[in-house]
This record gives C-alpha cells, sequence and structure tokens, in this order.
C-alpha cells in the first residue's frame, strides 16, 4: 500500500455535555439503563428487541439468573491475584475447555484482539522451534482478527489499516484461495495461517469446510501451525460448543472471547500439547488474564453454553431462522444475499447497511453492520421463535 493517501477523516461528532469518553464509535442516540431477556431499555423506558447481543457477548440475554448468582459468589472471593500464583477458577476453567476441545493448554487474556495476539506470537515462538526463518502469518481476504498491531496487519480492513503504517511485518492477506495460502505460506517461511471458520465483520460468510481442509493439509505438508479465530463465533453461536466441530478440521489453536465470562472482559487462546511446549517463561504475559472472579463467572457461563439442549435449540431455531430471511428476501425484493448458520447471519441489502440499522432502531428493533452494505444479526442463544419472529416483522417492514 506504498504510496497511498489517508482516507478523509469523519469530522469527530460534537461531545454531549460532560462526555469524556474519546470518540472512537458512533454510538447510537439513546442511553441503555437495563436488559431483560433478549430486551433492552433506555432511560426513557423505551424497549429494544437486541438482535447484536453486545456485538455476540450477551449469549445469555439479561437479567439470567444463574449468571447473577455466579456474579455474587465470585464476589465473595477473590476478585485479582495476578498470575504470578495460582488460583483454583482458573484452572477449574482451563480443565473445562480442555476437556470439551481438542486443546491440552490454555492461555487466558482480556479480550479478542489480545488472544489473537497472542496466538501469532505462540505460533511464531513454536515455528522458530521449526527452523530458524520461519516466522510468516498468513491471513484471509474478509477477516477481521482486531485492531492491536500484530492483529491489524492481519485485519482485512484497508480504512483501518492505512492510519497506522507502517503496519506489523511477516503478514500477508490473501485471496480465500488454497494456491494463494500455499504461495504466501512458502516452504521455508511459512509460521502459520489464521482463519474464520465463519467471518463475522467480513460479511458473516461460512467458509467452505472442504477449503478449510485443504488448509489443514497444507499447513501440515508446510509444517505450520493452523490458527481458528472463533472470537466470534464459537462458543455455540453456530450450534455446536465450537464451530470447528462442524467442520471436520483440528485446528493447532483456537481463540475465544466475546461471550466467554458472560460481558466481563476475557479470552482465551487453546493449543495442542505441541505448541505449548515451545513456549517458555517469559515468552508472553498478561496481568487481568484469567483472574478469579472473571475465571468464575466464565466456568458458569461456560457450563451453560455447552448444554446440548441449548446447542440444539441454536441449531434447529437457526435453520428456521435462515429459512424465514429467505421468504422476506422473497416478499421484499431488497435483500440481495443472504449468509449464515446458527444464531450468526448477514444480510445484503439493496440500499446500505447503515440505513436499515437507523431505521430499525427507531422501530425498536437493535442490529448492526458487517461491511457497507450487510446488515449483521445476532441475537442472544437464548431467544426463542416467537422473539425472533417478532424482529424478523420489523426487519421486513423496515426493508
Amino acid at each position: 500500500m506504498s504510496g497511498s493517501t489517508l482516507p478523509a477523516a469523519d469530522p469527530a461528532p460534537a461531545p454531549e455535555a460532560g462526555d469524556a469518553i474519546l470518540g472512537t464509535y458512533k454510538r447510537g442516540p439513546m442511553e441503555l439503563v437495563r436488559g431483560e431477556g433478549v430486551y433492552l431499555y433506555d432511560a426513557d423506558g423505551t424497549r429494544y428487541l437486541d438482535f447484536v447481543a453486545g456485538i455476540a457477548v450477551n449469549a445469555l440475554g439479561y437479567g439470567d439468573s444463574g449468571l447473577r448468582a455466579a456474579l455474587h459468589a465470585a464476589a465473595d472471593g477473590l476478585i485479582h491475584t495476578s498470575n504470578l500464583y495460582r488460583t483454583a477458577a482458573g484452572a477449574e476453567l482451563a480443565e473445562k475447555l480442555a476437556a470439551r476441545s481438542f486443546a491440552s493448554k490454555v492461555f487466558f487474556c482480556n479480550s479478542g484482539g489480545e488472544a489473537n495476539e497472542g496466538a501469532l506470537k505462540f505460533a511464531r515462538r513454536w515455528a522458530r522451534s521449526q527452523g530458524e526463518n520461519k516466522h510468516r502469518i498468513v491471513a484471509l481476504r474478509g477477516g477481521f482478527h482486531g485492531r492491536l498491531f500484530g492483529t491489524l496487519a492481519a485485519t482485512d480492513r484497508t480504512a483501518y489499516q492505512l492510519p497506522f503504517q507502517p503496519l506489523a511485518g511477516g503478514i500477508s492477506i490473501v485471496e480465500r484461495d488454497p494456491s494463494d495460502v500455499a504461495t504466501a505460506l512458502d516452504a521455508e517461511s511459512g509460521a502459520a495461517v489464521i482463519v474464520e471458520p465463519v467471518q463475522g465483520e467480513g460479511g458473516v460468510r461460512v467458509l467452505d469446510p472442504g477449503f478449510l481442509r485443504e488448509l489443514r493439509a497444507l499447513t501440515r505438508e508446510r509444517n505450520a501451525a493452523l490458527i481458528f479465530d472463533e472470537i466470534q463465533c464459537g462458543l455455540g453461536r453456530t450450534g455446536t460448543l465450537f464451530a470447528y466441530e462442524q467442520t471436520g478440521v483440528v485446528p493447532d489453536m483456537l481463540t475465544l472471547a466475546k461471550p466467554l465470562a458472560g460481558g466481563l472482559p476475557m479470552g482465551a487462546v487453546l493449543m495442542t500439547d505441541e505448541i505449548a511446549a515451545a513456549i517458555r517463561p517469559g515468552d508472553h504475559g498478561t496481568t487481568f488474564g484469567g483472574g478469579p472472579f472473571v475465571a468464575s463467572v466464565a466456568s458458569y457461563v461456560l457450563d451453560r453454553l455447552s448444554d446440548p439442549a441449548l446447542l440444539a435449540h441454536v441449531r434447529d431455531t437457526g435453520a428456521w431462522f435462515g429459512a424465514q430471511l429467505q421468504d422476506i428476501a422473497q416478499r421484499t425484493g431488497r435483500i440481495r444475499g443472504i449468509r449464515g448458520t446458527g444464531f450468526m447471519w448477514g444480510l445484503d441489502v439493496t440500499g446500505t447497511a447503515a440505513h436499515v440499522v437507523s431505521e430499525a432502531l427507531a422501530a425498536g428493533l437493535l442490529v448492526c453492520t458487517a461491511g457497507e452494505y450487510t446488515v449483521r444479526l445476532l441475537p442472544p442463544l437464548v431467544a426463542t421463535q416467537d422473539e425472533l419472529a417478532e424482529g424478523l416483522a420489523v426487519l421486513e417492514n423496515v426493508l
């Protein structure tokens, strides 16, 4: 991108009186004050049906009695100790994640961006133990892995990258094609491929399992690590606890965050013994990651999201939801494409997605975007068919 010019910056919104929050987000006009089930309420008492769920965070909706009890119980114990010492809550959560996945070791942090940043570092540390020059990370077109310096270089959003060049080196973004990935990896320097099984910010694109299997074969052939980013699509959103379970592919590392601690900040990197064996004390760190308070709450959330009945609900109701979206597309003629699975859907609309978001908000429905023309739907996983139908009716009227 050498020689590119910075895009014209949007003028900073005029801050409201007393608002000292930095304007890195274009926020909605209302002030949200409470939630119940799948609904949020603003300071004026207006109710909103929530198909954003805190950007896939609030999987259990609002006011879950078990989550509330877990928070109170955690508050009666230790809040923080640092990772210089062991706590039972962190160890228990790591054991649960390992037992329910391919992994044998878990690293905890505070967010999805940090989880992916850690995974990239762990991949390089492991790769260097396989060959002196192995360092290159390969990401895919349409991927979004975060906005930290390393993850930003792996995120396919030019507008996000340009103001912060030069980006971290040794990271390539290539087309979703095995031959392009093979070329970028190179037999000598390729360290890892990072991929979202369902690309969230990139338009809710469900990657073909056959393509993912090709990536698995390719990374094994080139002695590179395969990282699955399940920050948004993991922990039940596709109808299985982990999205990789539906692909026939087992990665070397997997990153989690969003719903993991029920709205508290937490991320995790799951990894095989082979990757973990290359990591030494001092290679990475986190002051707050996996602390006893957050880990204790996350343990409850993980148990709920692992419930076979909840996962079956997401699969079955998600399939119904997708069929309803197809019907709306036919009736309105305003939807050019539909992609998704479970409780994670993207609609390519004929106008701008921002316009649909604004009109839906005015009608009491919260949805968000996944690109200029894609409306993203991420309802809480506990939403019933009737509640989803209510939102679909609003969406159809807006369209």
